[in-house]
């Protein structure tokens, strides 16, 4: 992973505006109040014993925390904030705020952290869709704030 380029990725999507609508972009999606941007992607997997899983998702957990680190050197310590209740929240039939409901869907826990000076919130997470599907590291930023 080039952290360089993440770091980069996450000022960018800082200093972007947000649409009025949700679209799709070069590097993810965003929406009315947020950006969602894949940092990273992993490769799917096809007929896996589990160890090329288990082995990929401690990469991409390692890459998070080496980029939490990075970003802490900015803002402090990130927060920990696990999406399991908003799922639970949002299934129940709670309206839930994107990025947040999205995000609770295949998303189970972020780094999170308030930007000095720009009252949005930048967030970390590694996405975990199912068996197949290959991991994501995401850099979210949104004025939404977590619920």
């Amino acid at each position: 992973m080039d952290i360089a380029a993440c770091l980069a990725l996450v000022d960018l999507l800082c200093a972007r505006e947000f649409p009025a609508a949700r679209v799709g972009t070069e590097h993810g999606e965003s929406g009315p109040g947020y950006h969602i941007a894949a940092l990273r992607t992993g490769e799917e997997f096809r007929e896996d014993d589990g160890s090329g899983r288990e082995e990929a998702e401690e990469q991409f957990e390692a890459d998070r925390d080496g980029l939490a680190e990075r970003l802490g050197e900015r803002w402090g310590r990130p927060q920990h904030f696990s999406l399991y209740s908003v799922l639970d929240r949002a299934m129940a039939g709670e309206d839930i705020a994107e990025p947040w409901a999205g995000l609770s869907g295949h998303v189970p826990d972020v780094q999170v952290w308030r930007a000095p000076g720009t009252g949005r919130w930048v967030a970390l997470g590694v996405s975990r869709w199912d068996e197949e599907m290959p991991f994501q590291l995401l850099g979210v930023v949104t004025e939404i704030d977590p619920p």
